[in-house]
């Protein structure tokens, strides 16, 4: 499996980078925005809409929200749309203590999914396109991104070799806390480095950002748990199989619209 994991990630990673780092920001969030296209297929799936026309009905509907929020978008709405993701997530790390979701699927709790899915998802959209046509911001997306996957692979390979404690096992039993130990390390770490790499000279702005990605990173194990509850939910393991020994979007953005908002967000507030 990890062998499968590496080969798909070095097939894509190419990709991604032109992605970011190449198109203006008008092709960027194009891109971006169809992809969540398929993430709210997905997700549709989770919340409890299991026929293929519900499901479309709920991708068609996201399509039309993120076509309108790029046609309208101002730095202003886009800013609004990042913070109002940042309150979900604080919110959710006080509420996944506590989760009342009900796991069989009903029509309140479909439609209250749902809703969630519009406050994990439209943020990240706007957050990644007012980080990208920011100054610099081709290169601050792809720190953001970055700081993710350091995260990603400090955690892997942390509870792999000294996971012990379980982080949420009612919800995730795979995930420990020596994972988020390592992700935290590793993501604050790449903020740091990308950070003076970027020019950060100041140095109480360089120990800023420092720590906004290590709280990036910790509201990225929020994201990833919340999916995690989505698919206990839905009893399933992956929440798609597009995407060859990963699963399906959602399985590799969970972290990232967690963590999009607040990086975002966070630069803006420390004026970078």
């Amino acid at each position: 499996m990890l062998k499968q994991r590496i080969i798909t990630a070095l097939i894509l990673l190419p990709a991604v980078l032109a992605l970011i780092l190449l198109p203006p920001t008008t092709f960027f969030a194009a891109v971006v925005a169809i992809v969540f296209v398929g993430a709210a297929w997905e997700w549709a799936q989770l919340a409890g809409f299991r026929t293929p026309v519900s499901r479309g009905i709920v991708a068609a509907a996201a399509a039309v929200v993120f076509v309108v929020m790029l046609v309208v978008s101002t730095h202003g709405l886009l800013a609004a749309l990042t913070f109002a993701g940042v309150a979900w997530w604080i919110g959710c790390c006080f509420w996944l203590r506590h989760f009342t979701f009900a796991a069989a699927p009903n029509n309140e709790n479909r439609m209250l999914k749902l809703g969630a899915g519009v406050l994990v998802i439209l943020p990240a959209l706007a957050a990644a396109t007012d980080l990208h046509a920011s100054d610099r911001g081709h290169w601050w997306t792809l720190l953001a991104l970055a700081i993710v996957w350091a995260a990603d692979t400090g955690a892997y390979f942390s509870g792999r070799y000294f996971g012990r404690r379980k982080l949420a096992p009612r919800i995730s039993p795979g995930k420990t806390w020596a994972g988020v130990y390592g992700a935290v390390v590793g993501g604050g770490l790449v903020a740091f480095v990308g950070g003076w790499l970027l020019g950060v000279e100041d140095g109480a702005k360089l120990v800023g950002l420092t720590i906004l990605g290590v709280i990036t990173v910790a509201v990225a194990v929020v994201g990833d748990l919340f999916e995690s509850l989505m698919k206990r939910h839905a009893s399933v393991k992956d929440s798609g199989n597009l995407i060859p020994g990963h699963g399906g979007l959602l399985d590799r953005l969970d972290s990232v619209f967690a963590a999009l908002p607040i990086f975002a967000a966070g630069k803006l507030l420390l004026g970078l």
